[in-house]
């Protein structure tokens, strides 16, 4: 491996406590000129509160990246598991629950 391709790498490591990973099934995306900012929450049947358990800000260009990176993975999930069906989910008074909500933006 030349040096540039070296100096090019980047030692990533994922400590314990973070790659237990945390379950979100809702996320609120809203965006300022200059960030998104994407808050991933838990919602339980049955309980009026939810707490956002993660958030993460990103500059617009990796947004739009994370969003390529997205898209071509489900598209590759997609070819291998079929299609990924999408189902409104329903409250328990039989309303939507939607899947994401903010002022500028939803997921």
């Amino acid at each position: 491996m030349n040096d540039k391709k070296q100096s090019n790498q980047i030692d990533i490591q994922l400590k314990e406590d973070v790659a237990q990973g945390t379950y979100s099934n809702l996320a609120v995306i809203t965006h300022s000129s200059s960030e998104f900012v994407v808050d991933f929450v838990r919602i339980m049947p049955g309980i009026p509160k939810a707490d956002v358990k993660s958030r993460i800000i990103l500059t617009p260009e990796h947004a739009k990246r994370l969003m390529l990176a997205l898209q071509d993975n489900i598209r590759k999930f997609e070819s291998l598991h079929g299609a990924i069906k999408i189902e409104e989910n329903h409250g328990s008074q039989g309303t939507v629950m939607p899947m994401g909500f903010g002022p500028t933006g939803e997921a």
